[in-house]
């Protein structure tokens, strides 16, 4: 059985608006995604703002509005220094910037979404691993979501990420990781549009094929004591670690993320807080 749509809120994360007739080669000057595909397609990209070194500052979802203006969200609280790192290369450039924070808040429905009601934005998304649509709801506007539609929220919804493999920003993702090792060169990263702040290192972290940690799926038994997150092979050898565990088990298991060393062994163990060791299962994608 197919399961109904299910609203995720999200609240009001930051929210800048880059508009003039430079903005979209702007951008693509600064991030990892290529802003020109937004172009009329009614659709949400992520991306990674990145330093010099290619190491990660941001990530943020982007989107064209309906007058053609490019819309950049990041984590909360974070509009000043995203703004910051993003206008600091901005001398001659035709483009005028407005932070929106708090003017939308944000519901992102997985599943098969009802028709939205008057005034949402609606865009196509795929945030938590799986076509699905965001919709912005402009502040002090009446609209309520459609009745019955279950919430996902709290335990629940982070079960729900990490069964998914979706890195959240704080836990998989923080400063300082090169995006690749968290997976998202798949969908952050353009690798043919050309430069950007940091993108020689990545396109050579691409060509050389080789990291020294890598995020990967993960399911442990649900009986392991939740706690420890120090990852050994069979001879007590260091592997990686873990970095997110569901806090709800599924079938006696549970689904986990965590970053294995590039030599990690395929045999991996999950040493407990009690000092006990237990196996742990890899899963693909």
């Amino acid at each position: 059985m197919t399961a109904g749509p299910r609203s995720i809120a999200l609240g009001k994360p930051a929210l800048l608006e880059f508009r003039g007739p430079d903005a979209v080669r702007f951008l693509n000057g600064q991030i990892t995604q290529d802003v020109r595909l937004l172009a009329g397609g009614r659709i949400t990209l992520p991306s990674c703002v990145t330093d010099a070194k290619g190491r990660l500052q941001f990530r943020i979802w982007i989107t064209e509005a309906e007058d053609g203006v490019i819309r950049v969200e990041g984590p909360a609280d974070s509009a000043e220094a995203l703004e910051a790192r993003l206008t600091r290369y901005l001398i001659a450039d035709d483009v005028e910037v407005s932070d929106l924070t708090g003017k939308w808040s944000l519901a992102h429905i997985a599943g098969d979404a009802p028709e939205a009601p008057a005034g949402v934005m609606v865009r196509a998304s795929a945030r938590y691993g799986a076509p699905a649509a965001d919709w912005w709801i402009p502040e002090g506007s009446s609209i309520k979501l459609p009745d019955g539609m279950e919430s996902l929220e709290g335990d629940a919804l982070e079960t729900f990420r990490i069964a998914r493999g979706v890195p959240a920003w704080g836990r998989e993702l923080t400063e300082g990781i090169l995006p690749p090792e968290a997976g998202l060169e798949a969908t952050d990263i353009s690798y043919q549009k050309g430069c950007y702040i940091g993108q020689e290192v990545i396109s050579r972290i691409k060509s050389a094929r080789k990291l020294n940690k890598r995020l990967a799926r993960l399911v442990i038994d649900a009986s392991i004591p939740v706690g420890g997150t120090v990852l050994t092979d069979r001879e007590g050898n260091p592997a990686g670690n873990l970095t997110s565990v569901a806090p709800l088990a599924d079938g006696g298991l549970r689904h986990a993320l965590g970053f294995l060393r590039r030599d990690s062994a395929e045999e991996l163990f999950l040493d407990a807080p009690d000092g006990s060791r237990h196996p742990v299962l890899r899963t693909l994608g």
